[in-house]
């Protein structure tokens, strides 16, 4: 049920944290596995550590910024491995803020392009991809969105970061609705806490890990591999009629 044996999984942002996570745990399914990023070592040394685990493997230079550079990425991709079951968007970046009354900019506006068009246009080019592919009788494919657990909760100084995840429930409900006649599923995933490059000031904070982490039901901060499991459960079968969901990988934060 969970073998991804001849599928091919997109992963963007696949070079560091959850993303890598997610593409280690899709290549030991058995899954190719492509991922993107805009670093080309982080896309290399990624690409070593992917191919340890599955011999087709590969990592592409792309800014999911670029609707142009997108849609050629999604085409040169797809001509490579010949189809993509499972897209899983997840490149996102987050500002440092003071105050709420400080945001704006540039930096803003960066933030918005990657974690909201972003994942518009790599989730569009995919579901396009998928639509295609089942009006020539091959349907199915799994579209994954990485949000997080600010989309409903407040994020102070941060609310630009909170509200750019909030938008990517919108995209998965909708194409959950117009993508199922295709054999096409959309589901979110909403990550807590997580030892990421993103978070790296916070592990070194005493006084957050205290008050914030020490919250965590299961007392720890979460980890890339924790994130292996669900990345290979949404690009399965044993996916195949969960559809239009927002799933929390959390370690029990939110409901306590």
């Amino acid at each position: 049920m969970f073998d991804l044996s001849g599928r091919v999984a997109l992963v963007t942002g696949g070079n560091g944290g959850i993303g890598l996570g997610m593409a280690e745990g899709l290549a030991r399914a058995g899954a190719s596995v492509e991922i993107w990023g805009t670093n080309i070592q982080k896309n290399a040394r990624a690409l070593e550590r992917l191919k340890a685990l599955h011999g087709r493997v590969g990592a592409r230079v792309v800014d999911v910024a670029s609707e142009a550079a997108v849609s050629a990425a999604m085409a040169d991709a797809i001509a490579d491995w010949g189809r993509i079951d499972a897209c899983f968007a997840n490149a996102g970046i987050a500002n440092s803020w003071k105050s709420f009354l400080d945001i704006g900019g540039e930096d803003y506006r960066r933030l918005m392009a990657i974690n909201v068009d972003g994942v518009l246009w790599t989730m569009r080019e995919a579901c396009r991809h998928m639509q295609v592919r089942a009006e020539a009788g091959d349907p199915g494919g799994s579209i994954v969105a990485v949000s997080s657990m600010v989309s409903d909760q407040g994020a102070a100084r941060n609310e630009d970061y909170a509200a750019s995840k909030a938008a990517l429930l919108g995209f998965v409900n909708g194409i959950a609705v117009e993508f199922a006649r295709y054999g096409v599923r959309a589901n979110a995933i909403l990550p807590g806490w997580v030892e990421t490059e993103m978070t790296a000031p916070l592990q070194q904070h005493e006084r957050f890990n205290v008050n914030v982490i020490g919250r965590v039901p299961q007392r720890r901060w979460g980890k890339p591999e924790d994130f292996a499991g669900i990345a290979v459960y949404l690009a399965s079968d044993a996916s195949a009629f969960h559809n239009g969901d927002a799933i929390r990988i959390d370690g029990g934060y939110s409901v306590f």
